[in-house]
């Protein structure tokens, strides 16, 4: 099977997205917090790795809050905050369902072995693939949006507009990452490639462990009986998605909490005022 390669965008955040001790807004580095298009792949530990930070900087930026601006700056960045997280809501489920797919997939396969009937399986997750690259479509078309409103707005607080945009960078890579087309005749791509620029690969081209598995996956079709050493890597192509999977909802669920204390930060500022 000849290997897939499509160009990938990649996007740079700020270095470990640490502010460096500030002990104001007025302090903060906003530059620091501009989102580029170098430095982070969309990769499993790349994208790992800018949630960690992004944790971190949800957690930095909210020690730093103080009751001083407006009622109207303070209810945007609260929408806003809602509308993060309910993206990030929507990512976890993701990742939730392709944990419960990747492992009733292991175990037919563990199961049935090569035998004809676990094609229904191969065809059931394959199916799951196509609905789930409609959900990321959906889940990017409502960051576009933010995004957009954002970019937009005047009355953004500034630090929560700079890091309001690392965060959909962020969450964008992550839904990048998982929308890979689920086979050569997939009609489902269409829905995610009008709304992303970037293909989910690494830096040398490489398919990624959701693509890896589809193509896997593929190439088994109908040809069971023929491909025991297939058999045997796509199970070791799961084991390797089902690893990555549990680092990313390590990940989101810490982002997830910042996100939810950010909220209850704004609260506290506008009840105070």
């Amino acid at each position: 099977m000849a290997t897939l390669q499509i160009h990938s965008r990649s996007i740079s955040l700020p270095a470990r997205l640490h502010p460096v001790n500030p002990t104001s807004f007025d302090q903060v580095d906003l530059q620091k917090l501009q989102v580029s298009k170098t430095a982070v792949p969309v990769t499993s530990e790349g994208i790992q790795s800018g949630l960690l930070g992004l944790a971190e900087l949800y957690n930095s930026v909210q020690e730093l809050a103080q009751p001083r601006r407006d009622v109207k700056t303070i209810e945007e960045s609260l929408s806003g905050s809602v509308e993060l997280l309910d993206s990030c809501t929507a990512i976890r489920e993701l990742f939730q369902m392709i944990r419960e797919n990747v492992q009733a997939l292991q175990s037919a396969l563990r199961r049935k072995g090569l035998d004809s009937s676990v094609q229904s399986d191969i065809s059931s997750y394959f199916c799951f693939r196509k609905k789930m690259n409609k959900s990321v479509a959906k889940t990017l078309k409502a960051l576009k949006n933010f995004e957009s409103r954002n970019g937009n707005s005047g009355s953004f607080d500034n630090v929560f507009r700079e890091v309001a945009g690392v965060t959909v960078a962020i969450f964008r890579s992550i839904l990048v990452f998982l929308s890979s087309p689920t086979s050569a005749r997939s009609g489902g791509w269409s829905l995610v490639s009008r709304l992303v620029v970037a293909k989910p690969v690494a830096e040398n081209g490489a398919v990624n462990e959701v693509g890896s598995v589809d193509f896997a996956l593929s190439s088994l079709q109908g040809k069971l009986r023929s491909n025991g050493a297939k058999a045997v890597d796509v199970q070791k192509r799961l084991q390797n998605l089902e690893a990555v999977v549990e680092g990313f909802e390590g990940g989101l669920e810490r982002v997830f909490r910042q996100l939810v204390q950010s909220r209850v930060t704004l609260l506290n500022i506008l009840t105070d005022h």
